[in-house]
């Protein structure tokens, strides 16, 4: 078992945020912020823009260090097939595209539907998951300062 980084992405584009749409059994239609995990020897920098690439076809550049949130899963069964999964610090990114240009996606989340702008305006009615992160968006999007979100123990994994 190992402790998961996970750089995540805010990234804006004309009054829209870019998201990850996302379908499983137990939460049905969800989105997550684009972004995943960090490979040994990676900075966090360059795990976002290469995970963003992957998932969305969209090169980024981050800006800001905006949010940390830990989040630990309690489902044994999930602890025992996925030990690399189930205890998560997201560290989340304000990050701008490179350019608009967008090339086909190389490796999706098991989970992701496909990633889609979604209005500002619209998120409070979008499932955004992590729970943390969804109820706090909008406040990670406008404070100046890096907000920390917390740690959450939760009864099974998601995206």
């Amino acid at each position: 078992m190992s402790i998961r980084n996970s750089a995540k992405a805010i990234i804006i584009n004309e009054g829209k945020i870019l998201l990850n749409k996302c379908f499983d059994e137990r939460n049905g239609n969800y989105f997550t912020l684009p972004g995943g995990g960090q490979k040994v020897y990676e900075s966090l920098c360059e795990a976002i823009i290469r995970e963003c690439l992957e998932e969305t076809g969209y090169s980024v550049f981050p800006d800001k260090y905006a949010a940390l949130y830990e989040e630990i899963c309690d489902n044994e069964a999930f602890r025992k097939n996925d030990p690399d999964y189930a205890h998560k610090i997201y560290h989340i990114f304000i990050c701008r595209l490179q350019n608009e240009h967008r090339v086909q996606p190389t490796e999706i989340d098991s989970t992701q539907i496909k990633s889609e702008w979604i209005e500002i305006g619209q998120l409070e009615n979008a499932c955004l998951l992590p729970k943390a992160v969804g109820d706090n968006i909008l406040n990670i999007i406008n404070n100046d300062a890096p907000l920390y979100l917390g740690s959450d123990h939760i009864p099974y994994n998601h995206g």
